[in-house]
């Protein structure tokens, strides 16, 4: 099987959150179990930042930066941004900068909006179930 261009004998799981599916490999050293939990929550946190005021993409990368469990590049932004965009969670308009050329800020959508609030109790709920369970193993 192929995930993310590599061939892997590795087993591989669908994961859903919200509206999102992952396939995952199991088991493959390439990617480790932190690597997987922020490609998990990386659109929720960049949602829940549009949700707080319109952005442009490398705000995005530095309002990230100051999460370094978050942190991401450009090459991984614009894509995300992308796909949001294309699956109408987010809209984009250019704006003039006072310090260079235009930029494309990126806004929440009301359908964006809802996807956020669905996916943070979503987010929520599975985090409390993992921490009791990991409570009652310490």
């Amino acid at each position: 099987m192929s995930l993310n261009g590599q061939i892997t004998t590795s087993p591989i799981y669908l994961v859903t959150q919200g509206r999102w599916c992952y396939l995952v490999a199991v088991g493959d050293e390439r990617e480790t179990w932190a690597s997987q939990l922020r490609k998990g929550v990386l659109e929720l946190a960049v949602l829940g930042l549009l949700a707080a005021e319109p952005r442009y993409g490398s705000q995005l990368v530095d309002d990230l930066a100051a999460h370094p469990d978050l942190a991401i590049t450009a090459g991984t932004v614009y894509p995300l941004l992308a796909r949001l965009a294309k699956g109408g969670l987010v809209s984009s308009t250019w704006q003039e900068s006072p310090v260079g050329p235009p930029r494309k800020y990126y806004t929440l959508t009301p359908r964006g909006r809802r996807t956020l609030d669905e996916a943070s109790r979503t987010f929520r709920s599975v985090t409390a179930t993992v921490n009791r369970i990991l409570e009652a193993q310490s």
